[in-house]
């Protein structure tokens, strides 16, 4: 009997010996890398929700790294290959495909984010990261447009409130202009093409003249018609027949904003990522209104976008188990709520943003409003789209060319760059 329970003691210690191990593997540290490009507020939020992170996963420590917008997808594309870079990388919806047809990212195990519990729980424009049936990112929060507009420069302009249709806000921008182009001294409109402008453009205003971007696949162009042009003449006309303001108005990539936060602009349109930049910078009172419609058919329109959190190629093992672990938090309910008080999205879940006070809220309940009916382009490059528009934009503007000619240009790049991705 005591050789028995001699036996026994030391299958139990040989058990816990195992034991520890499989524990002590389990919890062995491993260090992950997040990429974001540097937008302060996303930074130092991202900083806080890491330490939050760690504090309940204290074997997973998490690097961020941020790099210049401008240079950041370039960054992405030369260290993902070789092996370096980030385990969890940030990116624009837009660059998706780009980015799974390189091989950059790995699909989000189905068993870790279940396909139809996403549908269910993500606002719907979340399915442009489903990519040949398989999920391979998923937002934090998601983004729609609005006016925001000077309150103080409204009242000296005996203007009692924001623009419901765009016959009304090129009244009410005309009230507040002061100087002539291009020595203006406070512009009606920020005008800014590649802002947030060449969006409203594309996606709100053609369907607002009546016609569609892109035929329902996706695979072609279908703006160069009347509703087309129609829109690109309203939008020119901004500029060049009622004299609003002119681009570049403030230096730098952001001047259409800046020059709003200055107090030298009375509306400019952005996306609710603006809110924090805005609530921290104006001097002024301010608010913020929906876009609006054109008189004769009410039509709604906005462009609903996001910034995505997926996993590279590079995470496998125990980097790639950390790498789900902070993506499940960088989605959470909780994170998204932090999001929202700290940058200003919208958080992506339909549950939250459906809300009722952050449906009623001033600022944020516009945004929320659009929700519905803001339509999401799938690009395949996204670069490139943006600049057949921003161009075309450019030569009616700067150079005098007519709208239906710029419109057809747009058409025939980006219709080259849609092509070239379809046939491979």
């Amino acid at each position: 009997m005591k050789q028995v329970f001699t036996r026994l003691a030391l299958m139990t210690l040989a058990l816990g010996a195992v034991s520890a191990a499989v524990s002590g593997a389990a919890a062995a540290p491993v260090t992950i890398t997040y990429w974001q490009y540097d937008y302060a507020s996303k930074v130092s939020t991202v900083n806080d929700l890491i330490k939050k992170f760690q504090a309940a996963n204290p074997d997973i420590t998490v690097k961020q790294e941020n790099f210049p917008y401008d240079a950041y997808s370039q960054k992405v594309a030369s260290s993902v290959p070789a092996g370096q870079g980030p385990d969890v990388v940030n990116m624009f919806y837009g660059w998706l495909p780009q980015y799974v047809d390189a091989g950059y990212l790995q699909p989000l195990p189905e068993k870790d984010f279940p396909f139809k519990q996403i549908e269910a729980n993500y606002a719907p424009m979340v399915k442009t990261s489903k990519i040949g049936g398989k999920y391979y990112a998923l937002p934090t929060a998601v983004r729609t447009l609005a006016v925001f507009y000077n309150k103080d420069l409204f009242k000296a302009a005996g203007i009692a409130q924001p623009p419901r249709t765009w016959e009304d806000f090129i009244s009410d921008a005309g009230k507040i202009v002061k100087g002539t182009a291009p020595r203006f001294t406070t512009l009606g409109f920020g005008i800014q093409p590649d802002g947030q402008d060449y969006h409203v453009l594309r996606e709100v205003l053609v369907r607002q003249f009546g016609g569609q971007p892109y035929s329902k696949d996706g695979k072609t162009v279908a703006y160069n018609n009347e509703a087309g042009t129609r829109a690109m003449t309203f939008y020119t006309d901004l500029a060049t027949k009622y004299k609003l303001g002119v681009p570049n108005f403030f230096p730098g990539n952001n001047s259409y904003r800046d020059a709003f936060i200055a107090g030298k602009v009375g509306m400019i349109i952005d996306g609710s990522f603006a809110v924090n930049t805005i609530k921290t910078g104006a001097k002024f009172g301010w608010g913020v209104s929906p876009l609006p419609v054109l008189a004769a058919n009410k039509q709604r329109g906005n462009f609903g976008s996001f910034w995505v959190n997926g996993i590279t190629k590079n995470a496998t093992g125990d980097k790639l188990a950390a790498s789900i672990k902070f993506l499940k938090f960088m989605t959470s309910e909780e994170t998204q709520r932090t999001w929202l008080a700290n940058v200003g999205e919208i958080p992506a879940s339909r549950k939250l943003s459906g809300d009722d006070a952050l449906r009623k809220d001033p600022v944020f309940g516009p945004f929320v409003y659009s929700l519905p009916f803001a339509s999401s382009t799938v690009f395949v490059d996204e670069a490139g789209q943006r600049k057949a528009w921003v161009d075309a934009i450019n030569t009616v503007l700067l150079q005098g060319n007519s709208p239906a000619n710029a419109v057809k240009a747009a058409a025939a790049s980006e219709q080259k760059i849609l092509d070239e991705y379809y046939k491979k």
